[in-house]
């Protein structure tokens, strides 16, 4: 693990230790997505895979729904946290502590959420990740949030550029992609792989 890594992970610890970040109701754009596409297009549920994923909040959502899920995050205090609130659904969620940008993805996920988490990297071995017919969900903050915040983010690499989202899986079929300014700086992506 590098020194970012390292003070990364300490400084989200810390977080999760002060109560930031700790909400365990879903982002409402992934309930959307759940409704619109994910249920319409998966007869059954499968493998889904919560990418810095913090105190379980999307995993849960799904194993609650069927899916087995792996959540990632680089922070131990996070998945310590999601642990504990996940005991109901614990066989459905394998918890793993490691830094997204050394992740080695197996293949053969139907599902990934990215939400609020930007290393653009991943890009490919996202899209690589998924089977064919997958889903990549993802929402991320753009370099219009700067207008509306101050707080939290500010280095430039952790906002999106305009439609840079939209052109980030180039082969996929996008079947949702909004931004907004309206309070936030946001995009949202659903596409799947052809």
């Amino acid at each position: 693990m590098s020194v970012s890594s390292d003070a990364e992970r300490t400084a989200w610890d810390r977080r999760y230790r002060q109560g930031s970040h700790s909400s365990r109701e879903p982002d409402p754009f992934l309930v959307y997505a759940c409704e619109e596409f994910v249920e319409p297009l998966f007869a059954r549920p499968g493998m889904a895979l919560d990418l810095a994923g913090g105190v379980g909040r999307h995993a849960i959502f799904l194993a609650q729904r069927g899916w087995q899920v792996t959540l990632t995050d680089i922070s131990t205090v996070g998945i310590q946290h999601a642990r504990k609130a996940a005991a109901k659904y614990d066989t459905r969620i394998n918890f793993v502590v490691g830094d997204a940008r050394e992740f080695a993805a197996k293949q053969g996920y139907d599902l990934i959420l990215v939400f609020f988490y930007l290393q653009r990297e991943l890009f490919p071995r996202l899209a690589q990740a998924l089977r064919p017919g997958g889903l990549v969900i993802y929402k991320t903050y753009t370099r219009e949030h700067k207008k509306f915040s101050s707080k939290g983010l500010s280095h430039p690499m952790y906002f999106l550029d305009p439609n840079e989202l939209l052109r980030a899986f180039p082969a996929f079929h996008v079947l949702h992609y909004h931004e907004t300014v309206r309070e936030k700086g946001i995009a949202e992506l659903v596409a799947q792989k052809p």
